[in-house]
């Protein structure tokens, strides 16, 4: 059990101090994983951003994710039921969307590359990892040199899922029981769009 995000995010960090000399970026899930990627990016002297992409929705069931939109890339599940005017029209909302969150957390600054460079994806937990196994997708398009997932928790089948596609995961809990990530945190409030700008802000002090 974790006393809260913080805490999580310091044992997470210890656990990936070898790649201080190497050349990176955290890229935290907003919003949970913003103040656990705030610790890592501390200890490791890199600069901290947000991943923002969106989950590409089934239209028949939003949740059903066919597919993900980033700020330039895209993954899309071919499925003979979705017509491309409906993944057009739903890509070009996403990005709207991102372009938004961009300008809310960190304006007056565009994101940096990613390319030739360590990246450590970073959220507060991992259940199906399905959002994150489309993430990762997006991101290897932009050629970094490796792509590492750190969460404090994930479930068995997270990691079954992820393992393959990735460079490291590095997790501190794998329970054989998984029902969500909130059950193993003390202090698992709820997040504000200002909580993420102040995560951010104290990256840059």
């Amino acid at each position: 059990m974790f006393q809260n995000r913080t805490q999580a995010g310091r044992l997470l960090a210890e656990k990936l101090l070898k790649y201080q000399k190497a050349n990176g970026i955290v890229l935290a899930i907003p919003r949970g994983g913003v103040p656990v990627g705030l610790e890592i990016a501390r200890a490791l002297n890199w600069p901290l951003e947000l991943l923002l992409i969106k989950k590409l929705g089934h239209p028949q069931n939003k949740e059903y994710a066919i597919g993900a939109v980033g700020m330039q890339d895209r993954i899309v599940v071919p499925h003979e039921e979705v017509p491309e005017s409906y993944i057009e029209s739903e890509t070009e909302r996403a990005r709207a969307r991102l372009v938004e969150m961009q300008q809310k957390f960190m304006p007056n600054k565009q994101p940096e590359p990613i390319k030739d460079r360590v990246v450590i994806v970073v959220d507060d937990g991992i259940a199906t990892g399905n959002t994150m196994l489309t993430s990762v997708k997006i991101l290897r398009k932009q050629e970094p040199e490796a792509i590492i997932i750190a969460a404090p928790v994930a479930s068995w089948s997270a990691v079954e899922k992820l393992s393959q596609e990735v460079d490291k995961l590095v997790l501190l809990d794998v329970p054989e029981e998984f029902i969500g990530v909130g059950r193993f945190y003390s202090d698992f409030a709820q997040l504000t769009d200002s909580d993420v700008i102040n995560y951010i802000k104290m990256s840059n002090e």
